[in-house]
């Protein structure tokens, strides 16, 4: 419908004198129904090329418009200064609902925007020292529900998970496993944490642990097995494993793993000295090797390599974000970071030296969030793996179910600080939002089986006559399942999965409000109303479907 009414206003403007391309209209939804259904403020803006006042310019745009009869127009209404309300018959509605039938899940509100074009999107990539925090749960759940907006959009997407199993806090994970292992005090500057203990246990186990093997054998058989640096292997897979066992029980999964170890074995970092240093893009000053990422929009340059020729963490990340523009046999045309709030300096560098590579501006795109404040009786949780207190997403997840988890992650934008209170989560957890959101969809596939015990179809044919569907409750559900389509594509375009959260609890809403005012099934209800309201029924469902599943949350069939 926008498209139609963009191209009746711009002809209708052509008509008073006034060239308006359709697509650069200002056409939208007023936030209250009594403004119509859509608003333009189309006489405002064009007012001085027309030379009228912008009033009176709005009344004779709103008389074009209303006699030129355009499909499902009632009137047009000038308010305020310049302003033209639109108001249209349900009509146009019911052709929405026949459109979300007709499509399906599959198909409603999906979009081409992205054809052709793919995107590398990386997130979580905590370092591999211990289980995920709480606090990680809402880039699990951020970047998984974007890359589902991607897909959804278009894009081919590739999702991936960086591990950083090099450097001095993996020698020091290790050696803390190792210390705990034979019983010996973890290293002040080590992990303290009581999984390490318990992670020690496990490898005691691995290395035969039993009455006949003391602490000391236990030492003797880790040394045989290379001592500390066996230990950090060791904590590393089993740090993974259990970061995956935790995400994917938030339906968050990657198409690939990198590790920094095998990035820099695969002698990546010297291929990427090569490119900058023969572009020109490097010095040798103090007898480090520098990157001139002043030249861009970096606050000073960067070190490469120290006098010792030690690489610092930005060379292997550099190699990294250069291989990522390429996947299998694929280019990647958009390469997207999603980074914690303490990661702001870190954008300009990485962009910096992906432009030095020959990659364009544009297909580097970095989203810096916000942290997640955990609370517990009462009190802030701080969240350190080394000193022990923290709170494991899987323990969020025991806690509250990996539903009401990703659902409270998703409700918030990711640039604003969230607090989540562990007890309140818990404690309310029948009264989550996520519960009324998915009790809508219970309760729409229990009318579909009272439906079929009464031997009538829960779904009718193509071509039900949905004109009775002009009541309040019903308008309203139509109208929340009429702006999905934009709901996906601004998510998508702002990076916004929480816009997809707020619009399918507004759809949730407008069903109980729906249920509880319009009886589907009753007996005294004629068949074309029947009918009418099993079809809104179903178009409800669908685009819980499709909101649920952008989200990563289940639709359950009963609860």
């Amino acid at each position: 419908m926008e498209a139609e009414l963009r191209l009746a206003i711009s002809s209708a403007l052509e008509c008073l004198g006034v060239h308006v391309d359709p697509s650069r209209l200002g056409l939208e939804r007023p936030a209250r129904v009594d403004h119509g259904d859509w608003s333009t403020n189309a006489a405002l803006v064009n007012a001085r090329s027309a030379r009228m006042a912008p009033r009176e310019l709005a009344e004779r745009l709103a008389a074009e418009l209303d006699g030129a009869g355009l499909p499902h127009l009632e009137r047009a209404e000038v308010a305020g200064p310049g302003f033209v309300n639109l108001y249209l018959s349900p009509t146009w509605l019911h052709e929405v609902l026949g459109a979300v039938l007709r499509l399906g899940a599959d198909a409603y509100a999906r979009h081409d925007l992205g054809a052709g074009q793919t995107v590398n999107l990386e997130f979580v990539s905590a370092n591999p020292t211990g289980p995920l925090h709480a606090g990680g749960g809402r880039w699990g759940a951020f970047g998984d529900s974007l890359a589902r907006l991607f897909r959804r959009c278009g894009y081919e997407t590739h999702t991936e998970y960086y591990v950083n199993d090099r450097g001095t806090q993996m020698e020091l994970f290790g050696r803390s496993l190792a210390a705990r292992l034979v019983g010996r005090p973890v290293p002040d500057d080590g992990y303290h944490g009581e999984y390490v203990a318990e992670w020690a246990k496990e490898l005691a186990t691995e290395l035969g642990a039993g009455p006949s093997l003391g602490e000391a054998d236990l030492g003797a058989a880790l040394d045989a097995l290379g001592g500390s640096a066996y230990a950090t292997s060791w904590g590393r897979d089993r740090a993974l494993r259990d970061v995956s066992e935790a995400l994917e029980a938030m339906n968050v999964g990657f198409d690939h793993w990198q590790s920094e170890n095998e990035l820099v074995a695969s002698g990546a970092m010297d291929d990427i000295i090569g490119r900058l240093s023969d572009a020109g893009w490097t010095y040798t000053s103090d007898g480090a090797e520098w990157l001139a990422t002043s030249k861009f929009e970096d606050s000073k340059d960067r070190v490469l390599r120290r006098s010792d020729g030690e690489p610092t963490y930005f060379l292997p990340d550099i190699a990294y974000h250069h291989q990522k523009f390429r996947r299998g046999d694929r280019d990647i045309g958009l390469v997207i970071d999603v980074l914690g709030a303490d990661h702001h300096g870190y954008v300009p560098r990485i962009a910096a030296a992906m432009q030095m590579l020959g990659h364009l501006p544009e297909s580097y795109e970095a989203i810096v969030g916000q942290n997640v404040t955990l609370m517990r009786d009462g009190e802030v949780i701080e969240l350190s793996k080394r000193t022990g207190t923290m709170v494991e997403v899987r323990e969020l997840i025991d806690a509250v179910g990996p539903d009401v988890a990703r659902f409270a992650f998703l409700l918030q934008s990711i640039d604003s600080r969230q607090t989540i209170d562990i007890d309140l989560l818990s404690a309310q957890a029948a009264e989550n939002p996520v519960f009324y959101v998915q009790y809508a969809h219970a309760r729409i596939a229990s009318v579909a089986r009272r439906a079929e015990s009464m031997g009538v179809a829960p779904v009718p044919p193509a071509g039900t006559d949905l004109g009775t569907l002009i009541g309040g409750r019903e308008v309203a559900l139509l109208r929340a399942l009429e702006v999905l389509p934009s709901v996906v594509e601004i998510a998508l375009r702002e990076r916004a999965p929480h816009k997809v959260t707020t619009w399918v609890r507004d759809l949730a809403a407008a069903f109980h409000g729906f249920y509880h005012d319009c009886p589907i099934l009753h007996s005294d209800n004629p068949p074309e109303v029947r009918d009418a309201r099993l079809c809104l029924t179903e178009g409800t469902r669908i685009g819980l479907a499709i909101g649920l599943g952008l989200l990563g949350v289940n639709a359950p069939e009963a609860m």
